[in-house]
């Protein structure tokens, strides 16, 4: 049995998830931009951050991070609140395992992705987070996805599992 084929036996049990927050990397390196709305574009990711230009039907076309993840991480930093910027990834959801969601289809707003693997923290972390960030996220990072179909997302929009048959 393959790990799509393991996850997808979940898929069904999953309750939808919502979109809380959206931010766009237009640089390597440089600050977030927060935005309410964005356009995800079939084989590339979002409108306006920069892995959107790099390789096209890269697995790593978006980034998505869960609210309670970053709780999770809060608890091991000691940090009160972290801002959601600070960890690099494009989509914040609520409401859904996103670990269940690894190689599984989902829409949120009007677009189609499908997470591919787990978004892995790198030692910038450190940077953002203080010493033992990275360590704190390990297993709370993620999870990379393309776009499988174009369409507009918005903050408040639901995630929902795409049930395989």
């Amino acid at each position: 049995m393959t790990q799509k084929q393991l996850f997808a036996r979940y898929s069904k049990d999953l309750n939808p998830g919502r979109l809380e927050w959206i931010g766009l990397r237009p640089r390597r390196k440089e600050d977030l931009e927060v935005v309410d709305t964005v356009e995800a574009l079939a084989g590339l990711g979002l409108k306006g951050d920069h892995r959107c230009s790099k390789t096209p039907g890269s697995a790593r076309q978006v980034t998505l991070i869960s609210a309670e993840f970053i709780r999770m991480i809060e608890t091991y930093t000691g940090i009160n609140t972290i801002n959601p910027a600070l960890l690099r990834r494009n989509l914040v959801v609520s409401g859904i395992n996103l670990n269940a969601l690894r190689h599984q289809q989902f829409t949120i707003g009007d677009a189609l992705f499908e997470a591919t693997a787990l978004c892995h923290p790198c030692r910038r972390m450190d940077l953002a987070l203080g010493q033992g960030g990275a360590a704190a996220m390990l297993g709370y990072g993620g999870l990379c996805a393309r776009v499988l179909e174009s369409g507009t997302i918005g903050v408040g929009d639901p995630l929902i599992p795409q049930v395989s048959g």
